[in-house]
């Protein structure tokens, strides 16, 4: 076996840009935020076993400096968005997102979180098709659903964002233009049954009506018999 005696096949690390090196004080700082996250333990559906398998002895995220998941909010600052996301969890996804505190950072892992995956249809009414449309998300992981792999490559990915200083997050433009704009006209008006709950409010007009059940088709009459 022939050793490959080129200099640049071992020059794995780049070379120092001087003698002196002067950094910001906010670099150092995400330096540290990169390499020590804290996830918020949260899942929604069947994407958070593969987020499971990934904090495990196999995977072990533990590795990268990302596997102290946290089981309040207030002392996380990575929310991984893995599942379907149903609008009755949405308020529930918002208060947990708004009590995190800041810088935070969110990934949507899987093919639900990231555009409503298997379940945008015209018609639907049940899913948010993308968790964008209520909070900024920094990387988005497809698959139905992705390996573990795939999650750490998308954690070390915002890792790398986090580095550069690149944290903006990204929302959809749109934030109810979905598949239940397009739902048949049974359905265009209906309200939650959460909704229908809610005591009346004289000062916001009449109580919410439920939609109209379908006119039934009009049976013939049965013939009389002759005397």
């Amino acid at each position: 076996m022939e050793i490959d005696k080129n200099p640049d096949y071992l020059n794995t690390q780049s070379p120092a840009p001087g003698l002196v090196n002067l950094f910001r004080v906010e670099d150092v700082l995400n330096l540290a935020r990169a390499n020590s996250l804290w996830p918020l333990t949260f899942g929604l559906a069947c994407c958070a076993i593969e987020l499971m398998a990934g904090g495990a002895a196999r995977f072990d995220m533990d590795r990268f400096g990302f596997g102290v998941f946290r089981p309040s909010p207030r002392q996380a600052d990575l929310m991984i968005v893995a599942g379907t996301i149903s609008r009755k969890m949405v308020p529930c996804i918002k208060t947990l997102y708004d009590q995190m505190p800041s810088p935070k950072y969110v990934i949507a892992l899987g093919g639900c979180a990231t555009a409503g995956g298997p379940f945008k249809y015209p018609g639907q009414y049940a899913i948010l098709e993308g968790i964008d449309k209520i909070i900024p998300v920094n990387v988005y992981v497809p698959g139905c659903p992705p390996r573990p792999e795939a999650l750490i490559a998308g954690i070390m990915e915002l890792q790398k964002q986090i580095k550069e200083g690149k944290t903006q997050g990204v929302m959809s433009p749109a934030s109810v233009q979905d598949s239940q704009d397009g739902r048949p006209a049974d359905y265009k008006n209906a309200i939650s049954r959460a909704d229908f709950r809610k005591p009346f409010d004289p000062a916001q007009g009449k109580p919410p009506a439920p939609p109209a059940p379908p006119a039934a088709a009009a049976t013939p009459a049965a013939p009389t018999p002759s005397a």
